[in-house]
């Protein structure tokens, strides 16, 4: 039936997004668990040279993680999850050269009746948000949402890492089909305590509907007092502010996303800001497979940048094989002020263990 088959790609993302959120407490277990993608393509960014590739990360970066659990009883839980990003083309750890090794996620906590607690390097609820919140899932090849949030060219996108270090989060309990998280992050700098991150989640989900809100403030990138370097092209950056609105609805002849972000820049000439929309679907094809297609336009105006736009579609066709196993074809087509035009294809293997 469509219905069901519309229902099968969520449930092989949501597979390889679950250790992002609060672990499901079971009695007393560790777990090994991740995922491996490969795919063949060309791809061309704005302004950039067309090159061939075969290398991980066509439509999820790959990676491997251990969680977990400890009950203590009346309800509580202590547990843990270590995850690593790795390159499948080559089996070097993280997603770049210097990334460190558990870049993932990293932390400890503490589940209660009444929410969870971690504490450690931490996945963003932002970063949740865009990813469940976007046909193409977790692509940081072929998602246009991905692209305008987490990898924005000139003033455009949102800085600060998909994850913190040094942080600590509150998740609440899902009542009534709301639940929403709180994140901290420390600056660990002796005499700098202004240095932190911080950042807010709101999600509402109830049978074929999901929405979710989110706002985020930082005013260092990686460490106290980098923020300034962290937009080349927004000079003197001292904070940013992110506000994030996305949801979901399926059809069960299709699954349909929207969203709206706003990315304010304070910088010393004056204010940069960047609205982002977003409109996505993901269409059954008759029992087997999914047609994707997603366009995000963000256009930026301030001091530095004058108004600068950028338009992003990409289509895609997703073929569950398994429960666990998927194959994939994607284009994409990247448009960003005056440069060339950015143009992405290739085929892939996607793998959840």
């Amino acid at each position: 039936m469509p219905g069901a088959k519309l229902k099968l790609l969520p449930s092989l993302c949501f597979l390889g997004a679950a250790a992002l959120s609060a672990p499901t407490y079971a009695q007393s277990s560790v777990q090994l668990y991740g995922l491996i993608d490969s795919y063949v393509g060309v791809v061309k960014n704005p302004g950039g040279h067309a090159a061939a590739v075969m290398q991980g990360g066509g439509m999820s970066t790959s990676f491997w993680g251990l969680k977990g659990t400890e009950d203590l009883g009346g309800g509580y839980t202590t547990f843990f999850v270590l995850e690593s990003y790795f390159l499948s083309q080559n089996g070097n750890y993280g997603r770049f050269s210097g990334d460190s090794f558990f870049s993932r996620n990293a932390y400890v906590g503490i589940g209660m009746p009444y929410g969870s607690i971690r504490a450690g390097r931490l996945t963003t609820p932002l970063y949740i948000s865009t990813i469940n919140l976007n046909p193409f899932f977790n692509s940081y090849t072929f998602s246009p949402w991905i692209f305008h949030t987490f990898k924005g060219l000139g003033p455009q996108g949102v800085v600060g890492d998909s994850g913190w270090n040094n942080a600590v989060a509150y998740t609440s309990p899902t009542i009534s089909g709301f639940s929403g998280t709180a994140i901290y992050g420390f600056g660990n700098t002796a005499g700098d305590a202004g240095a932190h991150k911080w950042g807010a989640n709101l999600t509402y989900q109830m049978n074929a509907l999901l929405l979710a809100a989110n706002y985020q403030y930082i005013n260092f990138s990686n460490t106290p007092a980098d923020i300034g370097s962290a937009l080349p092209s927004v000079p003197g950056l001292r904070a940013q502010e992110t506000i994030q609105l996305a949801g979901s609805y399926n059809f069960n002849v299709m699954r349909v996303f929207l969203g709206y972000m706003n990315i304010r820049d304070d910088a010393r000439l004056g204010e940069t800001n960047s609205n982002t929309e977003q409109v996505g679907v993901s269409v059954p094809v008759s029992t087997h497979g999914f047609v994707l297609a997603d366009f995000a336009y963000t256009k930026s105006t301030g001091p530095q940048s004058g108004d600068v736009h950028r338009a992003t579609w990409a289509v895609g066709y997703d073929l569950p094989v398994s429960k666990r196993t998927d194959l994939y074809a994607a284009f994409k087509y990247d448009r960003y002020a005056s440069q060339s035009t950015g143009l992405t294809y290739g085929v892939g293997l996607r793998h959840n263990f």
